[in-house]
């Protein structure tokens, strides 16, 4: 059987890396080093992906957990820069998504992300509303790797597992989506993914990036 879709990981795939300006504000306004602010940024990132927290509240969370005492002022802030630090492009994957979308393919975002985040590059990204299938995690109240966001994703496509090829750059989420029969490969650069597509014989159906 035949490819149908290709859905793509938003953060690190469609988007490109962390903006370091960005980055460097989160470490500016909350007064910790980046060794010390990286875990607690990702300890509660899952509960704010799957909508359990707000923006502000994940910032709260993290400022408790820090021991920090940050003004409204200063957790508005936080909150904005992180949204701007998602804020990027991959040139390369938006590149092969146009020519996937020329050939007729049905094309999706399988994200976790959450509410602030999701806002603010709605408002900043136009061609989010190109994909034809658009899932955030905090929308449903689940997030990869659950499966029931897989299920998801395939009832809104409307193709089977097999019909449906899936990137992300985090394995665990490749390999639950494997787990659910959807083809899945896992993505680094665009040089790695054209490798996998023809190592994997996708190529003989999708166009090459």
């Amino acid at each position: 059987m035949g490819l149908r879709a290709v859905v793509f990981d938003y953060g690190m795939v469609l988007s490109g890396p962390p903006d370091p300006t960005a980055k460097a504000h989160l470490a500016r306004i909350t007064g910790l080093a980046p060794d010390f602010l990286e875990p607690l940024y990702w300890a509660d990132r899952h509960a704010y992906d799957r909508g359990d927290l707000t923006g502000i509240q994940f910032w709260q969370k993290l400022a408790e957990d820090a021991r920090l005492s940050l003004s409204p002022d200063q957790l508005d802030e936080l909150n904005l820069w992180d949204a701007r630090m998602w804020t990027t492009e991959n040139p390369a994957t938006l590149a092969w998504h146009q020519t996937l979308r020329d050939r007729g393919f049905e094309t999706g975002i399988l994200s976790n992300m959450g509410d602030n985040v999701l806002a603010h590059m709605q408002a900043n990204l136009p061609w989010l509303a190109d994909f034809d299938v658009r899932i955030w995690s905090y929308q449903h109240n689940m997030a990869k790797p659950e499966p029931e966001i897989y299920q998801l994703l395939l009832d809104q496509l409307g193709t089977a597992p097999e019909e449906t090829l899936f990137l992300d750059d985090k394995i665990e989420n490749i390999e639950a989506a494997r787990h659910f029969g959807i083809r899945a490969l896992q993505f680094s650069t665009i040089d790695q993914l054209r490798q996998d597509l023809i190592t994997t014989r996708l190529d003989q159906w999708l166009p090459l990036p």
